[in-house]
């Protein structure tokens, strides 16, 4: 994660924002989705529509966090069966 914390301070925003901001310059079909319980969040997140990247900027962070990289189950295995899924 340093590697997209050190991009996020490039850009003058939170590694949250730069997150979103990668989401949203991916394309039409990707809708990021972000949860939060509190209002600072919410604003923060909001930001992330301030943050401008270029072609290489989302190519720098792709190659950081390539696809697949956060694959797996939401919750252990044994915490799945309460969520019925």
């Amino acid at each position: 994660m340093l590697r997209i914390e050190a991009i996020a301070k490039e850009k003058g925003c939170t590694p949250g924002q730069l997150a979103l901001a990668w989401l949203l310059a991916l394309g039409p079909d990707v809708v990021p989705i972000p949860g939060t319980k509190r209002r600072e969040r919410l604003e923060e997140n909001a930001g992330a529509t301030d943050v401008k990247l270029i072609a290489e900027d989302v190519q720098r962070i792709s190659a950081v966090v390539p696809a697949g990289a956060a694959a797996g189950l939401r919750y252990p295995a044994a915490l799945m069966k309460a969520v019925y899924l």
